[in-house]
């Protein structure tokens, strides 16, 4: 079984601010950083230090060859990663007093992904083996179609949540993880188990995820329903704690995890990223996490 992500890399500038910026207003930045990242980006790095092995797929310009050297370096498999692009997507994020953060994305090569490179990727993998997609790159809607048709177990993070998502076909999704903003946008409900039974009644064979942030999380498909708490920790950043949550579930998944197994690791390891600032640069390594949940266990 492999594991493909086929998703966004970005260069992340963040800027800590006061508080998020007004209309017509204009605030300085307490400080500046800029790191690697995108949810993909993030993802492939989290799956990566949590101990499975993975693929990256997506394409970057020459402006963003570093990305491509830190996932190597945090032992992600980049032969399906292009340099041909452009402009390497943007993001711009301010991080607030209270370590909330909101993000504005620029695009650039990561909607530079056409079906010709899909169908050339996904020539290598086949049933049984994993897809992550989120909705920061082109052609999701090809993706989803031809993972379906290979029979690829899909992890879908549907963010960020636009028009199009709410039209494509998820019935090919294995777990759509997502938090309660994009859970009302996609069902209309605003409460985490309405949000839930709408998108499992909708889509049966569907492992729905719902993130609830200093909630926890709620796990949810046609034959269970369980929370998961969340891990106190003292928050400093929230950038990459979705993505952190995303690529620790699925590692402990494709180890053969209970799901139950499988949020409890993915919840502490990202409760170790908010508490780090920054995004891909911090996100902790396997034993990191296991010292957390099982703090007397022997070294």
């Amino acid at each position: 079984m492999k594991i493909l992500n086929f998703v966004s890399l970005n260069i992340v500038k963040v800027y800590k601010v006061p508080h998020f910026v007004r209309p017509v207003e204009t605030i300085s930045s307490l400080g500046y950083e800029c790191f690697p990242g995108g949810k993909g980006l993030n993802q492939s790095i989290a799956v990566s230090r949590a101990g499975a092995e993975i693929w990256h797929a997506g394409t970057i310009g020459k402006d963003g060859l570093f990305l491509k050297e830190i996932l190597e370096q945090s032992g992600v498999k980049t032969c399906y990663l292009r340099d041909s692009g452009q402009i390497t997507g943007h993001a711009l994020i301010q991080v607030s007093g209270e370590g909330e953060n909101c993000i504005i994305l620029f695009n650039g090569s990561n909607y530079e992904n056409d079906r010709a490179f899909i169908d050339d990727v996904l020539k290598d993998f086949s049933e049984g083996d994993i897809l992550l997609l989120q909705n920061e790159i082109s052609n999701l809607d090809y993706l989803l179609q031809r993972g379906k048709e290979k029979g690829l177990r899909i992890m879908l993070n549907p963010s960020p949540m636009d028009e199009n998502l709410r039209n494509m076909d998820l019935s090919g999704v294995t777990w759509l993880m997502l938090n309660e903003t994009e859970g009302k946008e996609m069902t209309g409900e605003s409460e985490a188990a309405r949000i839930a039974d709408a998108l499992v009644g909708r889509y049966p064979r569907m492992n729905v995820i719902l993130t609830l942030g200093k909630d926890g999380a709620l796990y949810q498909n046609g034959k269970k329903r369980f929370k998961q708490p969340c891990f106190p920790a003292e928050t400093v950043d929230t950038t990459a704690a979705g993505d952190t949550f995303t690529g620790y579930f699925i590692a402990s998944s494709a180890f053969g995890k209970t799901e139950e197994e499988a949020m409890k690791t993915a919840a502490c390891a990202a409760a170790v990223t908010v508490s780090r600032e920054g995004a891909a640069v911090y996100i902790p390594v396997r034993a990191d996490v296991d010292a957390r949940i099982n703090p007397t266990a022997p070294v």
